[in-house]
């Protein structure tokens, strides 16, 4: 059944003409001239064939049909005012589902949540680490972090980092006469190998270290296993600049060399263009950009 309801802007005049007994005083709270608060009001009682104020000569008096009339109203723009605070206020706080990879999440997002949280009570941060590209349309995930060549297609999507990949390791490794001095010296040490032994025939090939034998070190699956085996001075990696940041920050990696080869993916905030500027989600996405500069400015101290 289709609803029969008056202009909003004639009933929002009578509200505030009937509140104040005044067409100027209404006009003032409305911003609009007072000509145009009593034009809206004639043109509602025309609308409901009711006459809603007495017009006296220096003031306006509103009428028993009016004042029941009001009652129901000003209900109503309570309600709508009322649940319109709701909603921005869900937009602005409460959940907010973050998909990220397992890698990102443990070595990267976890150490930070507890800053987020201090700063940004008001959402209630959860965190979905997985393997696959969430879709959005089908999945209850309000932001995602990828790593990816580029930005995703007909995505608000922005970088949060460039990467390279660098080799790191203990500081324990460094220390001792047979510690790390040239990239040679790893012939001495096990190279700690991702999925295959390419990266590493790579960066040896770049700092023109020959005849290294690629064979020696595990193949692992996964960088923050990696990354772990590293700290705990099993060998040397090769580690993307995103993922190692907090351990080299903290000290429980280094780079025992400069040298560092640039990749073509990248980490990227991704949402749907038409939420990329609810609070809540444009909130987090300045919060990851600020931890990443922040990241860059201690690496390069």
């Amino acid at each position: 059944m289709a609803r029969r309801l008056p202009p909003m802007n004639g009933l929002k005049a009578f509200e505030a003409a009937a509140r104040h007994e005044s067409f100027t005083r209404a006009a003032e709270e409305l911003c609009v001239t007072q000509g145009a608060v009593s034009h809206q009001v004639k043109a509602l009682e025309a609308e409901l064939g009711l006459k809603l104020f007495q017009r006296e000569a220096r003031r306006l008096v509103i009428t028993e049909t009016g004042r029941d009339y009001l009652e129901v109203i000003r209900d109503a723009l309570d309600r709508i005012a009322l649940g319109t605070e709701r909603l921005q206020q869900r937009q602005s706080t409460g959940v907010l589902t973050v998909s990220t990879s397992p890698n990102f999440a443990s070595k990267w997002l976890v150490h930070r949540l507890g800053r987020f949280a201090e700063t940004y009570p008001d959402i209630d941060l959860r965190v979905s680490a997985t393997l696959h590209h969430i879709d959005f349309a089908r999945e209850d995930v309000d932001i995602a972090v990828r790593h990816s060549v580029g930005p995703s297609r007909g995505m608000d999507s922005v970088q949060l980092y460039t990467e390279e990949l660098l080799p790191v390791c203990s500081p324990r490794l460094l220390e001792g006469h047979k510690g790390l001095r040239q990239p040679a010296d790893l012939a001495k040490l096990p190279l700690l190998h991702l999925d295959n032994r390419q990266d590493w025939s790579k960066w040896l090939d770049a700092a023109g270290v020959k005849d290294a034998d690629l064979s020696r070190g595990p193949v692992l699956n996964q960088a923050s296993i990696i990354l772990d085996a590293a700290v705990d001075g099993q060998g040397v990696a090769l580690a993307r600049t995103g993922l190692a940041a907090h351990d080299l920050i903290n000290g429980r990696l280094v780079r025992p060399f400069e040298l560092a080869l640039p990749v073509s993916y990248a980490y990227w905030i991704v949402c749907p263009k038409a939420t990329a500027q609810l609070p809540k989600i444009a909130t987090f996405r300045n919060w990851l950009l600020s931890e990443a500069e922040e990241d860059r400015r201690k690496l390069s101290a």
